[in-house]
C-alpha cells in the first residue's frame, strides 16, 4: 500500500464519520463514490467494503452523543431496536441481490437512488 493511498483512506475515513455524526451519513453517500473514483474500486468492491467498515460500532460515540444530547436524548431505541433487526435481515438480502447483478446496472442504480434521494431532500421543506 502506498503512502498516497494511506491518506486516502485517511481522508475518506474522517469524512465518512464526520459526515456520519453532523447528517447521518458516510457508508453508501459517501464511501463507495469515493472508493471507486479514488481507489478505482469495482462497484461491487466498493459497497462489500463500506459494509466492512461499518461492521465494527464505528457510530458507537456519535449514537452516544445523540443518546445524552439535551432532555434526555434524540433516540427512540425501540425504533432503533426494530430497525436494526430487520436492516440486519435485509442487508443479507440485499447483498445475495447485489452480487448477482453486474456492475454496471448496481452502478446504475445506485446513481439513480442518490439522486432520487438529493431531489427530494433539495425541493422539500
Amino acid at each position: 500500500m502506498t503512502l498516497t493511498t494511506i491518506i486516502i483512506l485517511v481522508i475518506i475515513g474522517l469524512l465518512a464519520g464526520v459526515l456520519s455524526g453532523l447528517v447521518g451519513v458516510g457508508g453508501g453517500i459517501i464511501m463507495v463514490p469515493v472508493f471507486i473514483i479514488f481507489l478505482g474500486l469495482t462497484q461491487h468492491n466498493a459497497q462489500g467494503l463500506s459494509l466492512a467498515v461499518m461492521l465494527p460500532p464505528v457510530t458507537f460515540l456519535a449514537v452516544y452523543n445523540y443518546h445524552t444530547a439535551g432532555d434526555g436524548g434524540n433516540i427512540d431505541w425501540k425504533i432503533a431496536l426494530i430497525v436494526s433487526v430487520l436492516f440486519i435481515i435485509g442487508g443479507f438480502l440485499g447483498s445475495k441481490l447485489a452480487l448477482q447483478i453486474d456492475q454496471r446496472l448496481l452502478k446504475k442504480i445506485f446513481g439513480v437512488m442518490m439522486l432520487i434521494v438529493a431531489i427530494k431532500l433539495i425541493f422539500t421543506k
